[in-house]
């Protein structure tokens, strides 16, 4: 199956212009390159987030993309892509949270980590991903 999508995802690409699904298609592609050879391609991630922001202008691909950014230059480049996109929007999407306490306590911000996980742990509904995010609160 993944063979299938992978020829698919290059036949889209020969037949018309880069549309949101197939950038959307080409990210899982690379996320799982990298999963599958264990040889980081976050240069070619971000690019991908990049043309998807673009197509798209969506604070979720934002999140997304800013933690490309952690991976490839740290969690303080990653919480200024953040903070660069931090709007009303956002202050309800748990993923935003999780995502900043998570950066914050890579730079050592403890108490802003804790705060954030307890945002993110409000806004979530799903029992097992509160217990993910407080299991991860506990250990900031």
């Amino acid at each position: 199956m993944i063979g299938e999508a992978e020829a698919l995802l290059r036949r889209a690409r020969e037949v018309g212009p880069i549309g949101r699904y197939q950038l959307e298609a080409a990210l899982q592609s690379a996320h799982l390159f990298r999963r599958s050879t264990g040889t980081p391609n976050w240069e070619a991630v971000l690019q991908l987030y990049d043309a998807l922001f673009d197509l798209t202008v969506s604070p979720i691909v934002a999140v997304n993309r800013a933690l490309v950014v952690a991976e490839l230059r740290g969690p303080r480049a990653g919480l200024e892509s953040l903070e660069r996109i931090a709007d009303e929007r956002l202050t309800e999407y748990q993923p935003y949270w999780a995502a900043r306490a998570e950066l914050l306590s890579k730079t050592d911000q403890l108490a802003e980590a804790r705060h954030a996980y307890e945002v993110a742990i409000g806004l979530e509904r799903d029992p097992a991903v509160r217990r993910f995010l407080q299991d991860r609160q506990r250990a900031v």
